[in-house]
């Protein structure tokens, strides 16, 4: 059960381009690098625990932003660990700037290490968008499958997913936008990435609605179609609306919304 981008998320498109960094991956390998950066590591004090990195413009959703670790920006980390916290850091980044405007540089300082290491474990700015996806998407789609195999009703059942979707994000809620970006060249392989990803989710989305209609005797194609837009725009809507409520969790949005569609039934 999927959506387009909502409006209460920031607009990537209206921000400027990222610094420079479309530069291939061979380009930023084969660059100078003196120092510690031959090993990834910073000699700045960029990546201390708590500190707030330039780049770093949160707009007042500090909840489900994973905190950097101790290890982060350190020589002797595991590379599947430095896998997971730069995919970790690139979900934020893309999530609230969009493919186009995301800065490499800016992903590196959220971790702590150099922009040259990205590119040496991902390839490019596109590889790296393309793990962020898989990281996201197959979660999303697996917690939104459980939802409705194990819903106890069909009038329950927006109510399962909701829960299940706040689940999946709750602590990467900007992973959401990352699957539904409007910035991604259209043809280049992340929308090509992003599109096999959101049409599954979709077919979800389409069957849940359907069914819904189905139950009360309603087989037409239009309305199931009409039904599940309105569907996608809502969880839009809210997974938007949640970003700009860092104090509420996945356990409150699902009880909040629980509220909203008892209320939306009774009043029906």
């Amino acid at each position: 059960m999927t959506t387009a981008r909502a409006s209460a998320a920031p607009d990537p498109a209206s921000v400027a381009s990222a610094d420079g960094d479309e530069r291939t991956g061979d380009e930023q390998a084969n660059g100078e690098r003196s120092g510690d950066e031959r090993t990834g590591v910073r000699r700045s004090g960029g990546g201390q625990p708590g500190v707030r990195q330039p780049g770093d413009e949160y707009a007042g959703a500090r909840q489900g932003t994973p905190s950097r670790s101790r290890g982060a920006g350190t020589k002797g980390v595991p590379r599947a660990r430095r896998e997971e916290q730069i995919v970790t850091a690139a979900l934020e980044e893309f999530g609230r700037r969009g493919h186009a405007a995301a800065s490499m540089a800016a992903i590196a300082r959220r971790v702590g290490v150099t922009k040259p290491m990205l590119y040496t474990y991902f390839g490019s700015k596109d590889g790296l968008y393309a793990a962020c996806l898989e990281h996201i998407g197959p979660r999303l789609l697996a917690a939104i499958e459980t939802a409705m195999a194990t819903s106890p009703s069909r009038d329950r059942l927006p109510q399962a997913v909701l829960a299940a979707i706040f689940d999946a994000l709750e602590a990467q809620r900007y992973a959401w936008f990352v699957l539904y970006d409007r910035t991604l060249p259209p043809g280049s392989e992340p929308w090509r990435a992003a599109h096999r990803h959101r049409e599954a989710i979709d077919a979800l989305a389409a069957a849940g609605t359907g069914a819904l209609l189905r139950g009360q005797g309603n087989d037409d194609a239009l309305d199931a179609d009409a039904l599940k837009q309105v569907w996608t725009g809502t969880v839009s809507a809210l997974v938007g609306w949640w970003v700009s409520q860092p104090e509420l969790s996945a356990h409150d949005m699902s009880a909040r919304c629980a509220r909203l569609l008892s209320a939306i039934r009774d009043g029906a």
